[in-house]
């Protein structure tokens, strides 16, 4: 058991410790943004202290602390009021982000620009290793129409993927 209420800053800095890159990766594939996805970070911690939940196991505040990051980006996302500002600050260098911006995978990219419906599904299932089942529940959905979200997402990146990462037989290595 895990009682967050005994000890809250200990449970949030584990809970970092743990989850924090995985709650990262998450809000990154909605946000596409990772300012935007480390405030959700800091918003999911900060409800985990307000929670004062206790949870069986681990898994079970990943499950729960996941969730908790879709929704928010999902409000995040919905919201009429999300205008960014762009505005450099002085100091930054545009190259270092370009630079980092080139690192991330060519699959990334691909997924990043499948429908929110698909890309939560296939981020859950391939980077997080969730099952459909815990899947389904995180997302608040049946089984079936998780798997039926990774039949067609899968699809739909296999139609995406350049010609030069199909394999011989014409389907996508990997996937």
């Amino acid at each position: 058991m895990i009682d967050v209420a005994a000890n809250p800053s200990d449970a949030v800095e584990k809970a970092l410790d743990l989850f924090g890159n995985d709650i990262l990766r998450l809000a990154y594939s909605y946000m596409k943004s990772r300012e935007d996805a480390e405030d959700i970070v800091q918003e999911v911690l900060i409800r985990l202290m307000q929670s004062a939940g206790v949870f069986e196991d681990e898994s079970h505040e990943k499950a729960w602390l996941l969730k908790v990051a879709s929704n928010l980006c999902k409000d995040k996302l919905k919201s009429a009021s999300r205008q960014r500002e762009v505005a450099i600050p002085e100091g930054y260098d545009v190259a270092d982000e370009k630079q980092e911006q080139k690192e991330e995978s060519d699959i990334l990219q691909i997924i990043s620009q499948l429908p929110e419906k698909y890309r939560s599904a296939i981020h859950l299932y391939y980077y997080e290793e969730y099952s459909v089942k815990e899947i389904a529940e995180i997302l608040e959905k049946k089984e079936t129409t998780i798997r039926s979200l990774l039949k067609r997402g899968r699809e739909k990146l296999a139609r995406m993927l350049p010609q030069q990462m199909k394999g011989d037989d014409g389907h996508a290595a990997g996937i």
